[in-house]
This record gives C-alpha cells, sequence and structure tokens, in this order.
C-alpha cells in the first residue's frame, strides 16, 4: 500500500495539531484507547486514516491498531503511524509512554493541505474530536493551527534552550493558536474566571478542570486581519503582561511574511530553483521564493568561439573518449539510488543531479580532496556526455582533462572546468549550476 508522504507532495501548509495528554497504564490498552479511536472514526471528517502502520503497513481496522501497537511495544514506549492513501494527506502519530516515566499520551497529527479546512462543519468536527479526546485523556496543553505559522511563532522552544523546553514545556501561554486546550495547571495559572472569559469564538469548560478556546470559525483564514486582531485580544486577555499593539504587530509580520510571492525565476535554473524553494520550511519558503526572484545567474565563461577551439593533441581519440564515458558512469554509480533519473544523461537528469548535490550539501561535507579528484573529473564527463547526446555536440578531447572540449554549434564548451568552479561551495552548485550551462548551450547551437 502506497500512502502519500508529504515529503512527495507539492509544498504547501498544513494543519498541525499537538496533543500532551495522559492514560491510565492499569487499564487494559485496547480499553483504555478505544475512545480515542472511536472519536477519530466519528469526527474526521473527509480525512479519516486508511492505512496503519506498525513493524508493516496495514489497512485501517481496530485489530490493526492492536497489532501494530503490540509490534512497537518496548519496555518504555509503543505508537503507530497512521496515514492516507488519497488526498487530503495525513501524518498521524500516537505515541504511548509507560512508567518508570510518568504515562503519556502524545498526539501529533498533520493534515495537508490547510486549505482542505476552509469549510466551517469540517472545522466544527475536527474541534468536537479534539474536546472529546481531551475531555477523555487529562491533557496538559493541545493545540492546532497552521504548520507555518506555528514555526514562525517560535513553537516549541518559543526562545528556551532544549533543556529548559523539555523540562517546562507549555508551562504559561506563550502562544494563542486556532484550538487551544488547556490544563487544569495552566487555567490555575491564568484564573479560570479570566480563561473562560476569552474573547474567542468558542470557549468551553471541560469536565476534567481542562478550557477549550477555538479563535474563530475555520482554521484556514488565519492571516486575515480579523483573525489577527482575536488572536492578539485573546493572547493579551490570558497574558497582561503583553502589550496588544506589540502582539498585533508580530502577528502582521507573521502574515506578511507567509503571503504568496508568485515565483518569477531566471528561466535557465527555473526547474532548479523551483525545487531548491521546496526544501525550505514552509514557513521560509515564500520568502525564499522572493530572494530567488531578484537573483540572476551569472552568465556561464566556460566557452570559446568555435574558430578559437584547442585541436585534439590525445594520439587515441577513440580512448579518450571511452575514458570520458568512464568517468561519466562513475557519477551515475555514485547518484543513481538517490537520482534514478541519471542514468538517461536528459537535461532533466542535470537538474536533479543540481538539486542533489545541494541539498546533500556536497562542497561542505566532503573533504576537498576527493571532491577535486574524484567528483569533479565524473560530473564534468557527465556534463559533456548530455551535451553530446542531447545536442549533437562533438568531444575534442585533449591530454588534460581542463581543456577537454565539446562543440556545440559554434562554441565549444569546457565541461570540466564548468565542474571545477561548480564544486567550489553550495553556492556555486546554483551560480554554475549544470542545468544554466546546459540551456545557454541550447540556445547557442545554431
Amino acid at each position: 500500500m502506497k500512502v502519500l508522504k508529504f515529503r512527495d507532495l507539492s509544498r504547501e501548509d498544513s494543519l498541525l495539531l499537538t496533543f500532551e495528554g495522559a492514560f491510565d497504564q492499569q487499564a487494559a490498552l485496547e480499553s483504555e484507547l478505544a475512545p480515542l479511536f472511536q472519536a477519530l472514526e466519528e469526527y474526521a471528517n473527509g480525512w479519516m486514516p486508511d492505512v496503519v502502520e506498525g513493524k508493516r503497513r496495514r489497512r485501517y481496522s481496530r485489530a490493526a491498531i492492536w497489532k501494530s501497537l503490540e509490534e512497537k511495544h518496548d519496555e518504555r514506549t509503543t505508537s503507530i503511524g497512521l496515514y492516507r492513501t488519497k488526498w487530503p494527506a495525513l501524518d498521524m502519530w500516537p505515541r504511548l509512554k509507560f512508567p518508570p516515566r510518568p504515562p503519556k499520551l502524545d498526539i501529533l497529527l498533520e493534515v495537508q493541505p490547510l486549505s482542505f479546512f476552509a469549510d466551517e462543519g469540517r472545522c466544527h468536527s475536527f474541534v468536537n474530536m479534539v474536546r472529546a479526546w481531551a475531555s477523555r485523556y487529562p491533557v496538559a496543553y493541545a493545540s492546532a493551527h497552521s504548520l507555518a505559522d506555528d514555526q514562525l511563532s517560535g513553537a516549541p522552544n518559543f526562545g528556551r534552550d532544549d533543556e529548559t523546553m523539555y523540562r517546562d514545556g507549555f508551562d504559561k501561554i506563550y502562544e494563542v493558536s486556532w484550538l487551544n486546550v488547556f490544563g487544569p495547571k495552566l487555567v490555575e495559572a491564568v484564573g479560570r474566571e479570566r480563561m473562560l472569559s476569552t474573547p474567542a469564538h468558542r470557549v468551553e469548560a471541560l469536565p476534567n478542570g481542562s478550557v477549550l478556546l477555538v479563535m474563530w470559525p475555520t482554521a484556514v483564514d488565519f492571516t486575515s486581519e480579523e483573525a489577527r486582531i482575536a488572536q492578539a485580544r485573546a493572547h493579551v486577555h490570558l497574558r497582561p503582561d503583553l502589550d496588544f499593539d506589540t502582539v498585533l504587530h508580530t502577528l502582521r509580520e507573521r502574515s506578511a511574511t507567509l503571503a504568496p510571492v508568485e515565483p518569477r525565476f531566471h528561466p535557465d535554473v527555473a526547474p532548479l530553483l523551483s525545487r531548491v524553494v521546496d526544501s525550505f520550511a514552509i514557513h521560509e519558503r515564500q520568502r525564499k521564493i522572493a530572494e530567488l526572484n531578484t537573483w540572476q545567474p551569472p552568465e556561464p565563461e566556460e566557452w570559446l568561439p568555435a574558430d578559437a577551439a584547442l585541436p585534439s593533441d590525445v594520439e587515441d581519440p577513440k580512448r579518450a573518449l571511452e575514458h570520458y564515458s568512464y568517468l561519466a558512469e562513475l557519477l551515475v554509480a555514485l547518484l543513481h539510488t538517490k537520482v534514478p533519473s541519471v542514468f538517461e544523461a536528459t537535461p532533466e537528469s542535470l537538474t536533479n543531479v543540481d538539486y542533489q548535490f545541494w541539498h546533500e550539501e556536497f562542497p561542505r561535507v566532503f573533504e576537498r580532496e576527493n571532491i577535486d579528484a574524484h567528483a569533479v573529473p565524473a560530473i564534468g564527463a557527465y556534463l559533456g556526455q548530455v551535451l553530446v547526446r542531447n545536442l549533437g555536440g562533438q568531444w575534442i578531447p585533449r591530454q588534460k582533462l581542463e581543456e577537454a572540449q565539446v562543440r556545440v554549434g559554434n562554441r565549444v564548451w569546457l565541461p570540466f572546468v564548468r565542474a571545477w568552479r561548480y564544486m567550489r561551495s553550495c553556492q556555486s552548485l546554483l551560480d554554475s549550476s549544470l542545468t544554466q550551462l546546459y540551456r545557454v548551450a541550447e540556445r547557442h547551437r545554431s
């Protein structure tokens, strides 16, 4: 069963739920967790999981859940993954922690895209599901909000170091999300009367002393001015030490950061940059698009006019071409697992190679001596082979690799020189990309 994985989808914002609760470790696990999955099945409106994953994947059923939890059970924890095979995508991870640590029920749930929750009825069902969970399992804190905005808020550290964050948790109102459940300790710290008088779309006292707050009807419109004002008012109400104008200004800045930016990348490198921006965290993506819209890659300098080409100086041209082919195969051997298209030696495979080296930060991670001795010759030969195969290029072999040329139209290109410049730094992978050189060579082949 192939499930939808967020890494394989286009980068969009998600609805993220974090739930920190407890459970009765003395009770039988199936009876203790049955209300959790009963609420999920009742309220997962359009995003119900259909796959359970423990040590292997199974179709969703209660029996599959119990079996998977049993498989993953060790002395201190057990967990499963819940997924979907159809849009929208779901990544849900319930996890149980057992003594000697305090028994905990943690749930991390993400549904992509966030736009799926533009429907008020669907949001109402989601809130009722969380309400049912929080009423049944003593909760310290739970929240549901835009993943991108959650990241911009500084969650979960909120300016604290990791040690302090893990020790103290959400020990005061650092942030107000679209949906919030504050446990009894937080309610007591704020004051129950103050908590229940919070200006919000929905305020409800739960039977176990927790309080449920929902800021506005739908999760998707959190960047609107009305939603930001409501968020700021609620936050300042719960934290009288905060200044309303300052809180609202911060929220407006976050909205501006997340405002959609239309990609207008340089056409020669647009396929590469589209992949680059997708690798950034969702809250950084629009800012990165704006930055790369203004970036212009330097024009390639690794060429000569055809009438200035260096003549071949090798005794056996056929053997030289076989050597270039051997070097190109070394790149295929290096990347074929992560970049299957490298076998095809196409313009698209060049872009995939560019992205993989950039994503791995190859020039920074690997030793310079090995890069220059092994990676650069393999990359240069592979680039040359792509020019030959796709643009009708012709090798002009030379004894020195850096002098080897590929004639395409009225220019000769120096692929090994390009490869050397390409591998100088992570930034040079973009400044001197293989993708761009190919596109320029393509324009000048006639």
